[in-house]
C-alpha cells in the first residue's frame, strides 16, 4: 500500500512542517484540504501554487489529492469545479475529492449525474480524476455507485471510499467494496469509539473494521488517513500518533502479520 495523510488532521500547521512530518513518519503522499481557511485554495496565485509544489517535492512527498467541498448532488451549490480542477492540475494532484451533499430528494442522483458528467471532460483534459466520496446523502457504496454507474466515465470520475461512512450506513466492508471497486480511486481510513461518538482515535483503537477493509484493497492502492482534528479540537494532536499509525497501516499490507488492536 501507498500511504497518504490528510491535512484535515493538521489544522493551521504550515505546509513546510506538514511535509516534514509526513516524510518523517514514513508516509508517501498528502491529501490537501482546499478551503479559504487552509493553506490551499483557488485564490493562490501562480507563484504560490509553485511554492506548494516545491515544499512537497523537497520532502519527496506526492500530492495525491485535493479535498474540495463541492456538493455535486446539491442543486444550490455554486462551487466552481473548473477552478478546483485547475488548482489540482497546477499542484500536480491525481484526484479532486467532491461531496454528494444532496438534499434528500429523489432528484439528488439526477443532479449529481448531470454535474459529474458535465465536469468529466474537464477532468480528463487536466489529467485529474474527480472522486465522489461516500458521505452525507450518499454515504454507502451502493448509493455512490448508483450515481457513478450512470456517469459511466471511469477516466474522469470515480469513487473515494471513506470507510467510516459506509460502516455508519450499515454496509459490511465486502458489500461496500463490491459496489465501489469498479470506480475506486483511493480509500480513506480513520477510527472512532462508536457510531454515537465519532471523535477521531488512533488507528486500531476504535470500532471500525479497518483490517477487513484494507484486506480487500489492491496491494498497490493508495490509503489515506483522515484524522478529523479540525472538527474535533479535543482530539489528541495528530503528530504524536503518526508513527504508530504508519506502522499499523504498514502491518496491513499483503503478507504482513496482523497488527494487534489497541485498547
Amino acid at each position: 500500500m501507498r500511504l497518504a495523510l490528510s491535512t484535515l488532521g493538521l489544522p493551521g500547521i504550515p505546509l513546510a512542517e506538514v511535509a516534514r512530518l509526513v516524510a518523517r513518519a514514513g508516509f508517501h503522499g498528502v491529501e490537501l484540504r482546499v478551503h479559504p481557511e487552509a493553506h490551499v485554495h483557488p485564490g493562490l496565485d501562480t507563484a504560490q501554487r509553485a511554492a506548494v509544489v516545491a515544499e512537497f517535492e523537497a520532502s519527496g512527498i506526492e500530492i495525491l489529492s485535493l479535498a474540495g467541498y463541492a456538493r455535486v448532488a446539491d442543486p444550490d451549490d455554486d462551487t466552481e469545479l473548473p477552478q478546483l480542477l485547475t488548482l489540482a492540475r497546477d499542484l500536480g494532484a491525481d484526484y479532486l475529492r467532491v461531496f454528494p451533499g444532496g438534499t434528500g430528494s429523489r432528484a439528488d442522483d439526477d443532479t449529481a449525474v448531470h454535474r459529474l458528467t458535465s465536469a468529466a471532460h474537464l477532468a480528463r483534459e487536466s489529467n485529474i480524476r474527480i472522486l465522489l466520496e461516500t458521505h452525507d446523502s450518499h454515504r454507502t457504496g451502493e448509493a455512490t455507485a448508483r450515481v457513478l454507474n450512470r456517469v459511466g466515465d471511469p477516466d474522469g470520475v470515480g469513487a473515494l471510499w471513506d470507510v467510516m461512512h459506509t460502516w455508519l450506513g450499515g454496509e459490511s466492508p465486502t458489500e461496500s467494496y463490491g459496489h465501489l471497486a469498479p470506480h475506486l480511486g483511493y480509500t480513506q481510513v480513520k477510527d472512532i469509539a462508536s457510531a454515537e461518538d465519532t471523535t477521531p482515535l488512533a488507528l486500531g483503537a476504535g470500532v471500525l473494521p479497518l483490517a477487513e477493509c484494507l484486506a480487500l484493497l489492491p496491494p498497490d492502492g493508495w490509503v489515506c488517513w483522515e484524522y478529523e482534528k479540525r472538527w474535533y479540537p479535543e482530539a489528541a494532536p495528530l503528530p504524536g500518533l503518526l508513527g504508530a499509525g504508519q506502522r499499523y497501516l504498514t502491518s496491513m499490507a499483503p503478507g504482513a502479520p496482523a497488527a494487534p488492536r489497541e485498547g
